[in-house]
């Protein structure tokens, strides 16, 4: 059996594959469509790690899905990615001029055409869910929409980025508990929906609920790991600038836990996702595997 790393360096090629297609506008476009889609493929196409796609790809292959609709489950949770970094990046947002070692869209093209391009990958990802090519059962592609509203919308990850708004004027530090809800909304609820797309393509109630139990442990632990490499990382490595929630004055797990605290409590989430997996036995080792990933990764 290949390594992990070389298995998710595969299925990212795979997903890479399907984004750049899904990506491909028609050949008759005005001047302006022109530049829209050059800033939603550049948002979009040549990085990142590809884990919730990933995630969605292999619980779907796990319940022997076809391969096609777990590609194509992932590629439009990471277009939603996509566009919510874009969002995320603007100068009213957090303001970075720098997302995997390249410059930000709108640092790239402006902040009109960034505000778009985001419009843009939010509203494919909706239609590649809904496209008969992703299920033939309707039934299947409306829960699998309805499943990515809630998870990006206000009682997801929109939700969670005003509450990182509202942390950046409050009197005092958030508590813990702030904190962790925070994260599950604003990092947490997209990652949770890529794992559970492979329950709701099978169409198994119960696989569903254990896969979002791994996913929701599985956000934890990796945004624990986000707050580490804030703290220790390398701009160079992680292609994101460093010191960022320390310079704002956030509340992060590091700074509330300590940091071998946080550490530890990512170790604990990883364990209790793989408890979540327990009764998938061998089927599951990919996931196992990419949930110690993301307490081990560098970027």
């Amino acid at each position: 059996m290949i390594s992990f790393k070389d298995h998710l360096t595969s299925v990212a090629a795979e997903v890479e594959a399907t984004l750049d297609a899904l990506l491909t506008p028609s050949a008759d476009l005005a001047p302006g469509e022109a530049v829209l889609w050059e800033a939603m493929r550049y948002s979009t196409l040549g990085g990142g790690k590809r884990l919730r796609a990933f995630l969605a790809v292999e619980a779907a292959a796990m319940l022997d899905v076809p391969r096609a609709a777990g590609l194509r489950a992932g590629a439009a949770a990471e277009c939603l990615h996509a566009y919510s970094l874009v969002h995320d990046d603007l100068p009213a947002m957090d303001d970075d001029d720098l997302r995997r070692g390249r410059p930000t869209t709108h640092r790239k093209f402006d902040e009109a055409i960034a505000i778009l391009a985001g419009d843009g990958l939010q509203t494919l990802s909706f239609e590649i869910l809904a496209d008969p090519a992703t299920h033939p059962d309707a039934t299947v592609r409306a829960e699998l929409c309805l499943a990515l509203a809630r998870a990006a919308g206000a009682p997801g990850m929109v939700g969670g980025q005003m509450i990182d708004i509202a942390a950046e004027t409050a009197a005092e530090p958030f508590d813990l508990p702030t904190i962790t809800k925070l994260q599950a909304l604003k990092t947490g609820a997209l990652i949770r929906f890529s794992a559970e797309c492979g329950g709701i393509l099978a169409a198994d109630t119960d696989a569903r609920a254990a896969l979002a139990e791994y996913a929701a442990r599985l956000g934890l632990a990796f945004q624990i790991r986000d707050d580490i490499l804030d703290v220790e990382g390398d701009e160079d490595v992680t292609g994101k600038r460093v010191q960022k929630d320390a310079d704002a004055g956030k509340a992060t797990f590091v700074s509330l836990l300590g940091m071998e605290a946080a550490r530890q409590k990512a170790r604990d989430e990883v364990a209790a996702a793989s408890d979540a997996l327990s009764r998938f036995g061998v089927r599951a080792q990919r996931l196992h595997q990419a949930a110690e990933f993301a307490i081990h990764r560098n970027n």
